[in-house]
């Protein structure tokens, strides 16, 4: 079952090309409002800028408007790289160049969104300035095979036939997803979500795992129910019928599997998302590594999203603590939050511990974790984890590895 993409992450499209070729006046121009700063300057834009905006047929989207990839000085070149490192976040490019321009430069980034499968478009921008060559237009189209656009940011007729070109090149992955539930949970069965309000719950709200399994499960039409884990062992006393699936937060693994009935299938919110996400048959195979760590072994932490450290934070406090009693090792944590990019080489860490990833696209889980997957490198995710450490990883992946057999 595949379910509209603005339940998810938005897709985003990256824009790339040298400085002063008016990346920031294009996204201007596509938003029709003034959210990048426009100068003559070469180098105005500093560290990538990210722009929500509603786009036709495709909805909610996210514009990421990067500095500028010829700037040699030592500054320039961290900015370069902060640069680079989106073309593994994004969905879809577009290359600006100006004045008929392509050289090295522009092939090396064509280079890169190939690695990535990246799809891309070219602007030729500022065509009300700088006549175009239809000749050398019509030739790099011919040689790439992709559109080459002639765009002025003062004709706005043209943003329409733009619009329309993204249209065409968006992945459909991207606008759309599977079904967390829809091939486990049918019409009329009851899901039972524990959902434990800890200090890392926001106030007055639930978190987002939370929210998209409670839409994902209305959306198959089934009935969804919500409780906390002090009143878990009491609803199902009274409950008739019986859920067919519950769903916990990882934290509450341990307890909740000893409440819970064994006939009964038993996940986490994370183990959802992992498989929903793409990955899960590495998580599968990567997970056992929690049980063969050394001491010494590097764990490299990744975190999605940026949030308030709380004392008991699931990636920086209670995974340690669980996987240093697990292991009775001496290991050595990192921490990477956001998408940033790592310090040390992938190869460096006897294992990658992705969180849920709730926040972001399958196209950037997967090309974060792509490194260690080719290098060897053992990955597994927050609540796959958690239910290894615990002892119940075959009964909380069970509902999910016969259908993937």
């Amino acid at each position: 079952m595949s379910l509209n993409k603005g339940k998810d992450a938005k897709p985003h499209i990256g824009i790339f090309g040298r400085r002063n070729y008016g990346k920031s006046s294009l996204i201007n121009t596509m938003a029709n409002q003034d959210i990048a700063i426009v100068s003559e300057i070469a180098g105005t834009t500093t560290d990538p800028v990210k722009k929500s905006m509603e786009m036709a047929n495709l909805g909610a989207v996210i514009l990421v408007d990067t500095a500028g990839i010829d700037d040699d000085s030592p500054l320039g070149k961290e900015r370069i790289k902060k640069s680079l490192l989106q073309i593994s976040q994004i969905d879809l490019a577009i290359l600006v160049i100006v004045n008929n321009v392509f050289d090295r430069i522009e092939a090396d980034l064509i280079e890169l969104f190939a690695k990535q499968e990246i799809p891309y478009l070219i602007v030729q921008n500022k065509t009300d300035i700088f006549p175009i060559d239809i000749d050398k237009s019509n030739a790099l189209a011919a040689q790439l095979q992709v559109p080459v656009l002639h765009f002025s940011c003062k004709v706005a007729d043209n943003v329409e036939i733009l619009f329309q070109e993204l249209n065409k090149l968006m992945p459909q992955s991207t606008l759309h997803f599977n079904s967390l539930l829809g091939d486990i949970v049918h019409k009329d069965e009851l899901v039972l979500l524990v959902t434990p309000i800890d200090s890392e719950a926001p106030v007055g709200r639930m978190i987002l795992p939370q929210v998209q399994l409670i839409r994902d499960v209305l959306d198959n039409h089934a009935i969804v129910v919500c409780v906390r884990e002090t009143e878990l062992e009491v609803f199902l006393s009274k409950v008739r019928p019986k859920p067919v699936l519950v769903i916990t937060d990882s934290q509450a693994f341990e307890l909740v599997d000893k409440i819970v009935p064994s006939e009964i299938p038993l996940s986490s919110f994370s183990i959802v998302l992992a498989r929903q996400k793409g990955e899960f048959e590495a998580y599968l195979k990567g997970t056992p590594k929690l049980g063969e760590l050394k001491d010494g072994d590097r764990i490299l932490m990744l975190e999605s999203c940026t949030h308030h450290v709380s004392c008991d934070d699931i990636g920086q406090v209670k995974i340690p603590g669980w996987l240093d009693r697990f292991s009775n090792k001496k290991l050595i944590y990192e921490m990477v939050s956001g998408l940033e990019g790592l310090k040390r080489p992938i190869t460096d860490y006897a294992l990658v511990i992705q969180c849920g990833g709730c926040v972001i696209t399958q196209k950037q889980i997967k090309n974060r974790l792509r490194p260690a997957i080719e290098a060897g490198v053992a990955v597994t995710n927050y609540g796959l984890a958690i239910a290894f450490m615990h002892g119940i990883f075959h009964r909380a992946t069970a509902p999910f590895q016969s259908m993937e057999n």
